[in-house]
């Protein structure tokens, strides 16, 4: 795990994001990000620098069961609150399998992913069901766990909530601009966007967007940026 901390804002791509004149300040992160074609790791943990201003979290979550990074809130709704693996997809259908009423995910706390290509099959799960994704006020998603909110039949975010994305590196130390742009390391977040909904400039724009700094950093943003690049609230 790296530490670092940034305190300089990020000069956005002007070719590809909606927000080429905005400036993004960064907060101190420990970033876990290795990428590999079998499903590689690639999250965000936040550690708060002490100037910076706290990440108001929501109320402690009520008991219910617990499946993986996932939470059952009551009859309508899950939350989640951890790392997603290679057993989420599994575990997310035996939750829907014991509470099938589950209609939104509730984005509370989102670090990333510990195998990308398991977090892609979650996400697609998530799109198949028609189930919405929603960040409330203090959520955090972050790297892997971007694709799941996009997942969302229909996507909300409250103001305040935060969103965090980077590129990713595999286990020989390229990363997504060290391939061909039809390379299937690259494909396979191009064509999960498409399959999100995003037309193909705006799935390329997007990646694009993620990939404007490099893994070990993290380019942060709210939900009013997140508008820019997809509908929010239908």
């Amino acid at each position: 795990m790296r530490s670092l901390t940034a305190c300089l804002g990020l000069v956005c791509l002007l070719a590809v994001s909606p927000l080429s004149a905005q400036v993004i300040e960064y907060e101190a992160v420990d970033v876990v990000a290795d990428h590999f074609d079998t499903g590689g790791e690639r999250s965000l943990f936040l550690t708060m620098a002490a100037e910076e201003p706290q990440t108001v979290l929501p109320a402690a979550l009520p008991a219910g069961p617990a499946y993986g990074p996932f939470r059952v809130l009551d009859g309508a709704r899950a939350a989640l609150v951890d790392v997603t693996d290679a057993r989420s997809p599994a575990l997310f259908a035996a939750m829907l399998r014991d509470h099938p009423g589950i209609a939104v995910i509730e984005m509370i706390d989102c670090p990333g992913t510990e195998d990308d290509l398991a977090n892609l099959r979650l996400g697609r799960m998530i799109r198949e069901r028609g189930i919405a994704t929603h960040v409330p006020v203090g959520g955090s998603v972050r790297s892997g766990g971007v694709e799941l909110f996009l997942a969302g039949a229909r996507r909300s975010a409250d103001p305040g909530a935060e969103f965090a994305v980077h590129s990713w590196m595999d286990d020989t130390g390229l990363e997504p601009g060290d391939y061909a742009a039809t390379a299937p390391e690259n494909r396979r977040y191009i064509d999960y966007y498409r399959q999100m909904g995003m037309s193909p400039i705006e799935a390329e724009a997007f990646y694009a967007m993620t990939n404007s700094v490099p893994f070990s950093s993290a380019r942060w943003f709210g939900a009013g940026e997140m508008s820019l690049w997809v509908a929010l609230g239908v």
